[in-house]
């Protein structure tokens, strides 16, 4: 977690991020969610295409399976997830503001 995020932000201030080379669908982060944040499925196509060889060779050696942050707009950056992926797949970012025209 960022140092200069402070846990239990309002939910949608903090975009939980995947590292795809790492993850191997365990789902750890499904378990300790308190918020049904994340999912574990069949990694999508253009995930896989963009991965470097070795890692599509890791990600077909886990049944393609990884996680996605179905609804990462209700993450409140408790940090239960980043605890406890073991393959340290998962970071929480601060959302961007996009700014209105």
């Amino acid at each position: 977690m960022p140092k200069n995020m402070k846990k239990g932000a309002p939910p949608g201030s903090v975009v939980p991020q995947i590292d795809r080379t790492r993850c191997e669908g365990k789902a750890a982060c499904v378990a300790v969610c308190p918020n049904s944040v994340f999912v574990v499925e069949r990694m999508r196509d253009s995930d896989y295409a963009s991965l470097p060889l070795l890692a599509r060779l890791k990600s077909l050696a886990h049944g393609r399976r990884t996680a996605y942050a179905v609804r990462a707009d209700a993450c409140n950056a408790c940090g239960a997830c980043v605890r406890a992926c073991p393959e340290r797949a998962i970071t929480l970012e601060l959302k961007r503001s996009v700014p209105v025209a």
